[in-house]
């Protein structure tokens, strides 16, 4: 394994089937699979239906949607960027450019550090599909503890995941999203018939429709979320991470069979999340209404995660109860499958695949991604109990998860992009040095931000993690190839990427250049 220069730009294939850990489809879905509709139901998952509403309610305001706004300006550079490398390569997994780009070594150790973020991620997400369930069985008279809970749906969602592959997720995502989505129009209906105009009225005197956050002080700036360079400017750097180097999100990518529809789909998906914000931050805002302004504690609720789903059980009929537990239920398991499924991929065609001397048989690799999907949902569970004791904001817990890695992920790319004289060590040593900063600034980095005359020690605000880590990486790998001589220019021929099919049975052979 060369570590002295750029590895030279090859043709590379897809590998066969196997590296779709549960089922064929993952490269050619066709028609019937459409990332566009499954890609929101992934992305946004529990953590959206259960925290945006009760986030409004406690003072966020729409913060959210403009959040969103962020987000959207980050797929659109994923969309212009580092989708057209992606298709035109032939990538099966986002971290196999690193790979073509640094070696081996730094395409492993990016998908490690992409399962360790998706579990614990995913944990947090399990947890939070488990509240509106315990609320449920607690109202039936059925007393369990999360952990039961957590097991059942962890093993109800290994079997669906194992039946279909990519394309059942990406469809089961797509019917469960109609769900959530028609369960908050739903419950936006019911409370404006509860609450009135007056009700609208009494909520935006209230700020609950509050927007953008026009605080510009320095601290505020680095600790809230929602003050406004945080949200855009953080917030579309964020996108660029979970869009670009998230192999979560770039799977789906990955099944269209343009460029264009790629780029379509991550762009629109992006609109449908910032209108997606917004209905649940509206429902957040009526309930505040619904319920006079009072606190958790005085509704008998031990977190803001708690208000969307008491609504559910105690404000609506029976039958759209049932409704929209279903859609709850549908946003976790969709988000559940196609993290199994992500991590399966990346395992076996980031790790074990490229790390094997002797390429295993197709059906070897097969039943070694089965038996991963298997490893990694009890892990997912275990870390999922361990999250049961949480008492935060499950949205804002999931973001700061991310900061852990992405930071790292994100800047390797752009690392490989930007600056061509770095080489495989210069990239490792980056992405390491990175990780244990990121982890330090994550765990014991607090900035003093004073409140009426109080000074409380605050975390800085998880939109901020991504772009430190992203700065980290290009700075330490950026000076390490500043002490050793640029890679020799690989020769025309090595620069051409594979055919892509344009849809239409006709290949067309892309260029580096115009990637």
């Amino acid at each position: 394994m060369p570590t002295t220069g750029a590895r030279p730009r090859v043709p590379l294939r897809p590998r066969p089937g196997p590296t779709a850990p549960v089922g064929d489809g993952s490269r050619q879905p066709g028609r019937a699979t459409r990332p566009g509709e499954g890609g929101p139901a992934t992305e946004t998952s529990v953590l959206t239906v259960i925290s945006v509403p009760g986030g409004t309610y406690s003072g966020q305001g729409f913060g959210n949607v403009e959040l969103a706004l962020g987000y959207v300006v980050g797929r659109v550079v994923v969309a212009t960027v580092l989708i057209p490398l992606y298709k035109r390569g032939g990538f099966v997994s986002a971290y196999q450019y690193l790979g073509e780009r640094f070696g081996l070594k730094l395409q492993g150790l990016a998908s490690v550090a992409f399962v360790f973020t998706r579990l614990l991620a995913e944990g947090v997400r399990l947890f939070a599909s488990a509240i509106p369930i315990k609320l449920l069985l607690d109202e039936l008279g059925v007393h369990t503890g999360y952990k039961a809970i957590i097991i059942v749906l962890t093993l109800i969602t290994v079997v669906y995941t194992y039946l279909g592959g990519i394309k059942a997720v990406i469809w089961t995502d797509a019917i469960q999203m109609g769900l959530y989505l028609g369960g908050v129009i739903l419950a936006i209906a019911v409370l404006t018939g509860h609450v009135g105009a007056t009700g609208f009225s009494d909520a935006l005197h209230g700020g609950e429709f509050r927007l953008f956050d026009t605080d510009f002080g320095l601290g505020h700036i680095l600790t809230s979320s929602f003050a406004l360079p945080t949200a855009i400017i953080g917030g579309a750097i964020f996108a660029m991470a979970s869009h670009g180097s998230d192999q979560l999100i770039v799977q789906r990518v990955l099944t269209t069979r343009t460029l264009r529809e790629g780029q379509k789909a991550m762009i629109a998906s992006g609109v449908f999340v910032t209108v997606q914000f917004a209905a649940f931050s509206l429902a957040g805002a009526l309930l505040w209404s619904y319920n006079k302004g009072r606190s958790f504690k005085e509704m008998g609720l031990s977190s803001s995660d708690n208000l969307y789903p008491n609504f559910i059980l105690h404000g609506l009929p029976v039958g759209i109860s049932g409704l929209l537990v279903a859609g709850i239920l549908g946003a976790a398991m969709g988000s559940l499958s196609s993290a199994l499924n992500s991590m399966s991929n990346s395992t076996v065609s980031d790790i074990i695949h490229s790390f094997r001397k002797k390429a295993p048989s197709e059906q070897a690799l097969l039943k070694l991604a089965r038996v991963m999907t298997l490893v990694w949902a009890a892990l997912m569970a275990v870390f999922a109990c361990a999250f049961s004791t949480s008492s935060g904001n499950v949205y804002l817990t999931g973001l700061t998860i991310a900061g852990y890695t992405y930071g790292a992920l994100l800047g390797a790319f752009l690392l490989g992009r930007l600056i061509r004289r770095a080489t495989e060590v210069d990239a490792v040593v980056a992405f390491v040095v990175t990780i244990g900063v990121m982890t330090y600034i994550v765990r014991g980095v607090k900035i003093d931000v004073t409140t009426a005359g109080t000074t409380v020690p605050t975390a800085i605000a998880a939109q901020w993690l991504v772009p430190i880590g992203v700065l980290v990486t290009l700075v330490v790998g950026g000076v390490m190839s500043l002490f050793h001589q640029g890679p020799a220019a690989a020769p025309a021929t090595a620069d051409v990427t594979p055919v892509e099919s344009d849809g239409h049975g006709t290949e067309v052979t892309a260029t580096a250049g115009q990637s």
